[in-house]
């Protein structure tokens, strides 16, 4: 499995119902708006490495009014519910 973390710049006359649009993309687990010089975080997950080219330049940047991606992949994936089981062995 595959995880990234894709930030989204939007324009403007998008922004009411670009969020939804992501979050419809297949791969794409959550969208969330945000503040800062990014529009969205997407939250993808896909199963194999090769998959995620067909989400973000296949889907993602080809979406109207998306003027820019820029892609993270993740290394490790940690939880809350990760660190809470790993902090609590031996009790």
């Amino acid at each position: 499995m595959t995880h990234a973390i894709v930030l989204v710049e939007a324009e403007r006359d998008v922004m009411s119902t670009l969020g939804g649009a992501l979050a419809e993309v297949d791969g794409v687990r959550e969208a969330y708006s945000v503040t800062g010089e990014w529009d969205f975080v997407c939250i993808v997950h896909v199963k194999q490495h090769e998959d995620l080219a067909s989400v973000v330049t296949g889907q993602i940047s080809s979406m109207h009014g998306v003027a820019r991606t820029h892609t993270m992949v993740a290394f490790e994936a940690f939880s809350r519910h990760d660190l809470e089981t790993m902090f609590s062995i031996g009790e």
